[in-house]
């Protein structure tokens, strides 16, 4: 049965502004956090060159393969991560995401888009207007949303050397931007066009990670759109996260609309103070040379801290990573209540740096 109960806490605008205020004057206050030295994770990389024969069409990835050593040392097959990348972007991005994600005993698969990615800049700068409305039309959408089940179906198969590692019981869809439309579409998102529902829900997806969410363009019901999402979602985004494309403007106040029209109690949602929308792609210095470490290394680590709450049915990682990064958070997530824990676990305990 989809759980599509209202959040306990009945978050609304006003209450979201209270929070902000309340958040900056906190961050303002309290010292600046130091980002840990980046770590040189033990880390492999494989570059998958697939092609959907059925669609014609190519779908590139890929996977931060954790080391032998933290394979071996796992009593259980790996939980995997499939990452679907922000409009212009690629399979080489976010790659903060898939080092720390891997180094940390999961597997995480980033997905290229052909019909959205880099090739959207490229070509007549006059053009780009047109090129940004097509890589947004709604059967790219979809297509996109093809692509990661593709690439699940994949990396899966009897006849890849990697299934035997991955558990297909952890599976997690998680996106930037555009990408976070297409792991909401994979968790249930409804969309419909001339009395048709357009529905890409992949049920082997148990959870998303949702950074950056820009509202369903053209849809003005969101929770028509969103209420049937069952899955557990982390949404991520910050008080400076505007998407300013050609022909596109998105306010922050619309990632949190999306996160109140996902339909499952089962949510949680973290603010960073400042920030911008592109701070949670591989730029260095947008959001502030100082803030955009941190909000990276907070991003990979919350993401993880949230995970334990779905497949352990343990809160306490989200609540100490809450309290570690309260100095830049202007909303910290509330955990959602487990029902009860799950059988599985989703990584060996690490301890804290």
């Amino acid at each position: 049965m989809r759980d599509r109960e209202r959040p306990r806490s009945g978050f609304s605008r006003r209450r979201f502004g209270t929070m902000l205020v309340g958040g900056f004057a906190a961050g303002v206050a309290s010292r600046a956090i130091q980002p840990a030295e980046a770590a040189s994770e033990d880390v492999r990389i494989a570059d998958l060159d697939w092609v959907d024969a059925r669609r014609d069409r190519r779908v590139p990835a890929r996977l931060y393969w954790p080391s032998q050593g933290v394979i071996a040392a796992s009593a259980r097959p790996l939980p995997l991560i499939v990452f679907s990348h922000g409009l212009g972007q690629s399979r080489l991005g976010y790659s903060y995401l898939g080092r720390h994600w891997a180094g940390s005993g999961y597997a995480s698969l980033h997905v290229q888009h052909v019909g959205s990615d880099g090739s959207v800049w490229a070509g007549n700068p006059f053009e780009i207007l047109d090129r940004v409305n097509v890589a947004a039309d709604e059967r790219e959408a979809i297509a996109r949303a093809a692509d990661v089940s593709f690439a699940l179906d994949r990396i899966l198969d009897r006849s890849s050397a990697f299934a035997a590692f991955i558990d297909p019981a952890r599976v997690i869809a998680a996106g930037h931007s555009y990408g976070a439309n297409t792991t909401l579409l994979l968790g249930g998102a409804r969309v419909v066009r001339e009395g048709r529902t357009l529905d890409r829900r992949d049920p082997r997806f148990k959870a998303g990670i949702v950074i950056s969410a820009p509202p369903f363009y053209g849809e003005r019901d969101l929770q028509a759109v969103l209420a049937a999402v069952a899955m557990p979602t982390f949404h991520v985004t910050a008080t400076e996260d505007l998407i300013a494309l050609p022909g596109r403007r998105s306010p922050v106040q619309d990632r949190l609309d999306v996160y109140e029209a996902v339909g499952t109690s089962r949510k949680a949602l973290a603010v960073f103070q400042g920030g911008s929308h592109s701070i949670f792609t591989d730029r260095a210095l947008t959001g502030g040379a100082r803030l955009n470490p941190q909000v990276k290394q907070a991003t990979a680590e919350g993401a993880l801290a949230f995970l334990d709450l779905v497949f352990r049915g343990d809160a306490s990682p989200l609540a100490s990573w809450s309290e570690t990064w309260r100095p830049i958070l202007a909303v910290a997530p509330i955990p959602y209540r487990a029902t009860e824990p799950s059988r599985h676990s989703t990584r060996r305990s690490r301890p804290r740096s």
